[in-house]
């Protein structure tokens, strides 16, 4: 899925590096802002923020690249976060994968084409006792045991996409 960043896009983000550039070390601050709004790090936007704060485009890209809070690739409006920590991958963690591939047709690191759905897996929810589990955006659903409650959760956030859609048109 290929997302062009638009004018009014750049103007929100010129807004906040003008807010900035006095300030010390603002590459995080910057970064963190124009993710809000791209909804993802995206080369030019990188390249554009080094340029408009006077830094050089690796250091800037390395703060990205950095910290795991950054994405430089899309991601969907649900997010599924698999855990294949020790406990959820014995208790089934790579079945949820496999069925999230299955039903939505996207891998790890990828998003479905109308970009509502992206698929990452993680070491650790926290949800060790409730294993296996998974976060969709910051919602946990554990005790995922079997294909059919994998394919529950999925629905209930196909269900919200279209009435979301048909809310707005």
């Amino acid at each position: 899925m290929k997302r062009k960043e638009s004018a009014e896009q750049y103007k929100q983000l010129d807004k906040v590096i003008d807010e900035s550039k006095g300030m010390p070390g603002p590459i995080i601050q910057t970064l963190h802002a124009a993710q809000k709004v791209f909804g993802y790090l995206p080369r030019p936007v990188i390249e554009y923020v080094a340029d408009k704060l006077g830094k050089p485009r690796s250091e800037v890209y390395g703060v990205a690249t950095f910290y795991h809070l950054f994405h430089l690739t899309p991601k969907g409006k649900f997010q599924l976060k698999v855990c294949l920590g020790t406990a959820c991958y014995i208790r089934g963690g790579q079945m949820i994968v496999d069925i999230i591939n299955t039903e939505l047709g996207i891998g790890i690191g990828n998003v479905t084409e109308d970009g509502i759905f992206s698929l990452e897996v993680v070491r650790c929810i926290g949800a060790c006792g409730l294993a296996p589990a998974m976060m969709v955006n910051d919602k946990v659903y554990d005790r995922l045991v079997s294909p059919a409650k994998v394919r529950t959760v999925i629905n209930q956030y196909r269900v919200l996409a279209a009435e979301e859609l048909k809310q707005s048109a």
